[in-house]
């Protein structure tokens, strides 16, 4: 059975509330995007220690799912009336039934990270029998090679000689650059996250990576000290951490950070100064990777 996709722009303050409004009045579902998603105006939210609780984007998507016996423009006119707002311009496309695991893995393709290091889902065979697989689906953690910012540092782990270096993935997420500092020779590997969610998935794909890794909650790893501390994670909670960041690293270690757009560069050099210098390593589509050495 088709279905009804209806897609509409609201301002910041009524995204939330025109969500819950089309749901009202018979949605099956609906979601806010950030239109500037995947741009340098994309502007991550996700719940960054010291930002304001309950905010969205400046510039959002609002899309509902809908039957497709259904009066969209009646429903919209609806729910944006209950919004004490006029009917937005709204676009409606045909959504036909498909097979929907299909059409989610055809999504995810495998990706080159450098000449040597891929990130292959389960489902596809590998592009080069030469190469250094990570294999790794999407499920619930952050982390499949795709954003930018992931990609960063994993580049910058494989210019890396880790060979004689224990690595601490710091907001691990799905655990992708803790498994691939062990794929990349790390003599100990330790990932952790805030997340208990984070962490089952992190441990599920060091398992099935057959990649020997320590997982443990950020509480039970305060007094670990390592050689490279990476932390792909965003602009505040970067800031906020920065002396417990830097309290894991040995003499000499190095620190390296991601998750910060071009436009924050400067204010988290600023916010690490008085504990390391950190300079840029990499940027990509708007996004920039750090890193710098503590005295030794």
């Amino acid at each position: 059975m088709p279905w009804l996709e209806l897609r509409c722009m609201c301002d910041q303050g009524v995204a939330e509330s025109m969500s819950d409004a089309l749901t009202a009045h018979g949605a099956l579902a609906v979601s806010v995007e950030d239109a500037d998603a995947g741009s340098g105006h994309e502007r991550p939210i996700f719940g960054e220690p010291g930002s304001a609780a309950g905010q969205i984007w400046q510039r959002n998507r609002v899309v509902a799912l809908l039957d497709a016996g259904c009066d969209a423009a009646s429903l919209l006119a609806a729910a944006a009336g209950d919004c004490g707002l006029s009917t937005p311009a709204f676009e409606l496309r045909e959504v036909a039934d498909q097979d929907w695991v299909r059409q989610t893995q055809s999504q995810f393709e495998p990706i080159r990270i450098s000449p040597r290091l891929w990130i292959v889902p389960t489902w596809h065979a590998v592009p080069d029998p030469g190469a250094l697989v990570i294999r790794l689906d999407p499920g619930l953690a952050f982390g499949t090679g795709s954003h930018p910012t992931t990609r960063l540092c994993l580049q910058w782990l494989d210019g890396q000689a880790l060979a004689d270096r224990a690595v601490l993935d710091y907001g691990c997420g799905s655990g992708i650059l803790a498994i691939a500092a062990a794929r990349l020779g790390a003599r100990a590997v330790c990932a952790t996250d805030i997340d208990p969610q984070a962490l089952i998935a992190a441990r599920d794909n060091a398992q099935a990576n057959a990649c020997v890794i320590e997982v443990v909650a950020v509480d039970d790893c305060a007094a670990l000290k390592c050689d490279i501390v990476i932390a792909n994670i965003l602009t505040n909670p970067l800031k906020v951490l920065a002396p417990a960041l830097v309290g894991h690293l040995a003499a000499g270690g190095q620190l390296t950070l991601s998750g910060i757009l071009e436009s924050q560069e400067e204010e988290v050099i600023a916010a690490y100064a008085p504990l390391v210098a950190l300079k840029t390593c990499g940027r990509e589509d708007g996004w920039t990777c750090l890193t710098g050495v503590v005295a030794g």
